[in-house]
């Protein structure tokens, strides 16, 4: 299934106001084509779920997540923990807090990778001597090695999409951004 959102217009308050989908292919054949115009106003009575931006990316993380666990298991290390260690390659030296934080999870989440990931010899776990309370990791050799053997997995997404590398950054770009902005828009009550 592929996903092309072709414009995303961003009011003010980063309220999406409209999305135009197209191009999506559809495991059942009896829908193709198809073209969705709406707004949140009046958004249809309902869509297939193949049309739903978030089912897309639900449904991409776990096809990403199969692409990766072969080469995951060689490397010893799930793919949460491969993410905790993506934080500590960029920063060596944080917090759990941090950790969390750069994740976008609950410290209590990453407490037990991060045990895991100790007792693979990745990464060293050791209290703040200048506040007791917080937990700082650091890389270990052996994770700093890991990041080296890692490097694959961007050629294994690569191979597997089949898509150019500027594909895979544009993409990258537009999932961030509609993140980011949903991210900046507060969340209604109710």
């Amino acid at each position: 299934m592929i996903v092309a959102i072709n414009k995303l217009v961003v009011a003010k308050a980063g309220l999406v106001k409209l999305f135009i989908y197209r191009d999506i292919k559809f495991r059942d054949k009896e829908t193709l084509p198809a073209t969705w115009r709406w707004t949140l106003d009046s958004p249809p009575d309902s869509l297939p779920l193949d049309a739903h931006l978030c089912f897309a990316i639900y449904s991409a993380n776990i096809a990403i997540n199969r692409a990766y666990r072969p080469v995951l298991d060689r490397l010893g290390i799930t793919y949460p923990q491969y993410l905790v260690m993506n934080v500590l390659w960029e920063k060596n030296g944080q917090s759990v807090g941090a950790i969390a934080d750069r994740l976008a999870l609950e410290s209590s989440t990453i407490t037990p990778l991060v045990k895991r990931l100790e007792a693979a010899e990745f990464v060293r776990r050791q209290r703040n001597p200048d506040d007791e309370r917080q937990v700082v990791v650091t890389l270990c050799p052996k994770g700093v090695a890991l990041r080296h053997d890692a490097t694959c997995l961007a050629a294994t997404l690569l191979k597997r999409s089949g898509a150019p590398v500027s594909d895979l950054v544009r993409l990258t770009e537009e999932v961030r951004g509609f993140r980011d902005a949903l991210l900046a828009t507060p969340q209604e009550a109710g």
